[in-house]
């Protein structure tokens, strides 16, 4: 039997981990990032947040995670969290990336501002 106060601390330890792991780069909300751009682009960032959509194709694709605050398409070409996962990401963000180039989507989702993966950490 698990203990309420199990689950609390389970959920404190993960989140130290996805701090930790975030502490070398920027951390940084969705909104602040769709807000600004030009400033956070071709700049290392990490965002925090579910992932909502992901596509994946020999190790390589896109997946899109949900801050609360906002969305945003993360390209990744090791491999992708599955829907669902909570995750840490760090990357670069570019405008006016085209996804096609890595993996088909659908056309409303294939470009526009990505973060270009340098790592990323699921639970």
């Amino acid at each position: 039997m698990i203990l309420p106060g199990r689950d609390r601390i389970a959920a404190i330890v993960s989140l130290m981990i996805l701090v930790l792991f975030l502490a070398a780069c920027e951390q940084k909300k969705i909104s602040q990032i769709r807000a600004e751009p030009d400033r956070y682009a071709d700049k290392e960032v990490g965002i925090t947040g579910k992932v909502v959509r992901s596509y994946s194709v020999l190790g390589r694709g896109a997946y899109e995670v949900d801050d609360g605050t906002g969305k945003l398409w993360v390209v990744s070409e090791k491999g992708v969290p599955r829907t669902g996962s909570e995750v840490a990401v760090k990357g670069k963000i570019k405008d006016g990336f085209d996804l096609g180039s890595v993996v088909k989507l659908p056309e409303a989702i294939s470009s526009g501002m990505v973060m270009i993966e340098t790592s990323h950490k699921a639970r």
